[in-house]
């Protein structure tokens, strides 16, 4: 969640004010955009300022969708100003919590990782993936850095290679293998004499750099479109042409389900789930100015819901409910492979 663009190009302040008044514009957007403020004021310095804002969101009246990357998010800025005690108390509980996303696992194992806590980073790397991958076929683009940052710790501590080691090494498309990556005698390298040791240097951050302009690349899922039972015809009452898009809703989520799974064969990475509604549709229409009776429409909505923060990643995590949201898990609902084999 926080912003990667480097702090002598952007006045954090400012753009932590203008998120936070955006988030009043579009409350339906406020816990995205309101992290990314946080995000800025920590970039600023100012962490009790970052503090305050994750304390507004977890004590918001209306629920949060990801509440426990917010409290992931606060431990790791309390920590960095002084708060060890309650930035632990906090880790603990999200541990004991064992959370269904990524993030979370990431953000936290991260915090302990960067205070030179490298079995206690370990181990909760360990959780996480084993939460979240066990009998996983195919990890999601989200589990990737917990994968990779497991990895790292342990090479750091000089463990030997296990499974989820290997299957690290699969997934890392650098030319610079993961094990020279996270080497941990590169930082004597740095202080070296010999060029032959700096151009390897030179060409270890260049493939790392590579990577890390890769994943910005994506900043939000692909995302398909999904439009729940009563909106679609909500929709399809005020926008009759659309029909020919929406020919019924159990077709639409089929067709969702079928587009996700020949994208992800495809190779494409990161995909997503965007939630329509027909008010906030209209309003894109007409801050457009188009007629929502375009279907060339659609996707650009999609898009810009993604880009609000608001995709759900795909496919659900192993045991979670199915994106569609008909209250059964995934596996026996639109993930069944008896239906799509």
């Amino acid at each position: 969640m926080r912003p990667d663009t480097p702090a002598e190009n952007v006045d954090h302040l400012a753009e932590a004010a203008r998120l936070e008044r955006t988030a009043g514009l579009y409350p339906e957007d406020a816990e995205a955009l309101l992290l990314q403020a946080a995000a800025h004021l920590e970039l600023s310095g100012d962490r009790p300022a970052a503090t305050a804002l994750y304390d507004r969101l977890l004590s918001s009246a209306d629920g949060l969708e990801q509440p426990h990357l917010v409290r992931a998010l606060k431990a790791s800025n309390l920590w960095e100003y002084g708060h060890e005690a309650e930035a632990r108390a906090i880790i603990d509980g999200l541990r004991t919590t064992a959370p269904r996303d990524p993030a979370s696992w990431v953000i936290v194992a991260e915090a302990l990782e960067s205070h030179d806590e490298l079995e206690a980073a370990q181990e909760t790397f360990t959780e996480g993936v084993r939460l979240l991958l066990t009998d996983v076929a195919e990890p999601p683009y989200s589990t990737h850095p917990l994968l990779f940052g497991r990895h790292r710790v342990r090479r750091m501590l000089g463990a030997g290679h296990d499974e989820w080691d290997t299957l690290a090494d699969a997934l890392h498309t650098s030319p610079v293998s993961l094990d020279e990556l996270h080497d941990p005698k590169r930082v004597w390298s740095l202080g070296s004499d010999n060029p032959a040791e700096l151009e390897a240097e030179i060409w270890r951050l260049r493939a790392e750099l590579g990577t890390y302009r890769e994943a910005l690349s994506r900043p939000f899922p692909v995302a398909v479109l999904h439009w729940p039972a009563t909106e679609l015809t909500e929709l399809l009452t005020a926008y009759p042409t659309l029909a020919t898009e929406y020919p019924s809703h159990e077709e639409h989520l089929a067709t969702i389900e079928a587009a996700l799974r020949e994208l992800s064969a495809s190779g494409t990475a990161n995909l997503g789930i965007v939630t329509g509604t027909v008010p906030s549709y209209e309003a894109f229409a007409a801050s457009e100015g188009t007629s929502p009776e375009d279907s060339e429409l659609l996707p650009q909505y999609a898009t810009t819901l993604a880009a609000r923060g608001r995709a759900v990643a795909w496919p659900p995590q192993r045991g979670a409910g199915c994106w569609c949201g008909s209250g059964r898990g995934y596996e026996g609902c639109h993930g069944s492979t008896q239906v799509y084999g």
